[in-house]
């Protein structure tokens, strides 16, 4: 299986900057690693679109997978207690 491209939507860098730089270190590690398996262990489907969430510490990544065009794109970064907040 081929590699994935990571996009990121706008609001991503603007998710990031309240974190702190060690954990923004760990969460792009873990993005990373979603170009080699977009669908890794320990993800998660979300019911309401076809996205899914991967843990990193207290963080939850929210990305959606475009098999056919082979891009990651990366919706939202956020603590644990606001991921799911529209």
């Amino acid at each position: 299986m081929g590699r994935f491209s990571p996009l990121f939507t706008r609001s991503v860098a603007k998710d990031l900057r309240p974190t702190p730089k060690r954990d923004v270190a760990r969460i792009l590690k873990r993005i990373e690693g979603l170009a080699d398996d977009p669908r890794p262990e320990g993800c998660e489907k979300l019911t309401d679109r076809e996205r899914y969430r991967i843990r990193q510490g207290d963080y939850r990544i929210v990305y959606e997978v475009q098999d056919d065009a082979r891009f990651v794109t990366v919706v939202k970064i956020a603590h644990r207690r606001e991921a799911y907040r529209e």
